[in-house]
């Protein structure tokens, strides 16, 4: 390992987090393993490339120097990046799990037990068949979450990242709040969020922002296609600030008219789910229980919404296709999970079919702590932003004081919008 100071974290913590592995190993008799997983090797080394479509693995042995298998091109981030000193590199025209195969005989791990990860994104199963035929004189072993074990529970220094992910999350937020508005369209507003992320030195998260407006908002993980807004309607957003791969995310709804009865109604369950979520989550809740409490909440509507997902997720390290660590541990119902300090969370108590028509959504990051939770947005308004002066034309020019958004009032003992007329 080389030791050097310009990583993402002190080089203490990659020896931290390969200590931990190596430990695991040898409670599972594991002579070396074998992770190609993009998300497992950046926590492991700090590696990271957008090529990973071409195999990469780092193979760390239970004794001796770890070392990486990489396409010849994506061996300059190795050196650029990581600790890793040993790389075994092939060319475009070579044969990535040969030159695996080749190195595991090199440093003397033929006819030893090794792990691989067979549930991995990147070590598709023609790579693994032809893996088995040319190693067949080793136990070949699956160790899928060998890594995650580590990277679920996340360190102080994990954590600070992820509040540098929360300044860009936080600054997309508010430019697409402030955007969304008649006249424009659904690409416009992911233009404003797009450009505030990255302005607040956020970096290309694993999925770009969710908007859709309208009836569009019923549509799963769908996002601009050139929609215009119209008068009367919502948008939808759901954010996902990176930095160094790390992630943390948000939803929010901005209402481009009046907010009706059933959208105030809807607000006021989503947070108070999100306000019982940080009052209630804590060392020792199971899984089950936290989504419970969730889903109860959001079931309890005259409405017609429903929460037709899992409730949250395991949040941190991401590569497309998907920011979230949902694999790793989700809050749904019939898992013995605890939730442990360090733990980071994305809760979605969001509706979905509001009236039959309308999907909304507020949410937060949440860090479970030694005794509670604690949130990356304490500071961010989690009202629907209310436009009410949309009568204008979409081309008609407005003052600042007009633009602002209206902010419901936070008071959980207001009036509905029907009682206060």
């Amino acid at each position: 390992m080389i030791e050097r100071d310009d990583m993402t974290f002190p080089f203490s913590e990659y020896q931290r987090r390969i200590g931990e592995l190596r430990s695991r190993m040898q409670e599972r008799l594991l002579d070396a393993v074998i992770i190609s997983d993009a998300e497992n090797i950046m926590y492991l080394t700090d590696y990271q490339t957008t090529g990973y479509s071409f195999f990469q693995a780092l193979v760390v042995p239970l004794e001796g120097e770890p070392w990486m298998v990489t396409r010849k091109l994506e061996e300059s981030n190795v050196h650029a990046r990581t600790w890793v000193s040993v790389t075994r590199p092939y060319p475009d025209t070579g044969d990535a799990i040969q030159m695996l195969v080749t190195s595991l005989v090199e440093f003397g791990l033929a006819d030893n037990t090794i792990g691989y990860e067979r549930n991995s994104y990147y070590f598709t199963a023609y790579h693994q068949d032809f893996f088995h035929t040319a190693f067949a004189k080793s136990r070949l072993m699956d160790c899928f979450g060998i890594v995650e074990e580590g990277r679920v529970v996340k360190s102080s220094f994990e954590l600070d990242v992820m509040r540098k992910a929360a300044i860009a999350t936080k600054a997309g937020m508010k430019a697409g709040i402030e955007a969304a508005k008649p006249g424009v369209t659904e690409n416009e507003i992911g233009a404003a969020i797009s450009y505030a992320m990255f302005s607040a030195g956020g970096e290309t998260p694993a999925v770009m922002p969710y908007v859709t407006s309208g009836p569009r908002s019923m549509i799963g993980h769908a996002t601009w296609e050139g929609r215009t807004v119209l008068p009367g309607e919502h948008v939808f957003l759901e954010i996902a600030g990176c930095y160094r791969r790390y992630h943390t995310a948000m939803m929010r709804t901005v209402v481009c008219g009046e907010l009706s009865d059933s959208m105030y109604k809807s607000q006021e369950l989503m947070k108070h789910a999100l306000d019982t979520a940080r009052r209630e989550f804590r060392p020792g809740l199971t899984v089950s229980d936290a989504d419970k409490l969730m889903r109860n909440i959001i079931s309890d509507n005259d409405v017609d919404a429903r929460l037709i997902t899992r409730s949250g997720y395991s949040i941190g390290i991401a590569f497309p296709p998907s920011w979230d660590e949902g694999y790793i541990v989700s809050l749904f119902q019939g898992s013995s999970q605890i939730l442990r300090p360090g733990m980071t969370f994305h809760v979605i108590p969001w509706m979905w079919g509001i009236d039959g028509d309308k999907s909304c959504g507020i949410s937060d990051t949440f860090y479970i702590t030694e005794s509670g939770c604690g949130s990356f947005f304490d500071d961010v308004e989690q009202d629907f932003s209310v436009k009410p002066d949309t009568d204008a034309g979409a081309g008609q020019s407005k003052t600042p004081a007009e633009k602002k958004p209206v902010l419901v009032q936070t008071n959980p003992k207001a009036a509905s919008p029907k009682e206060k007329a």
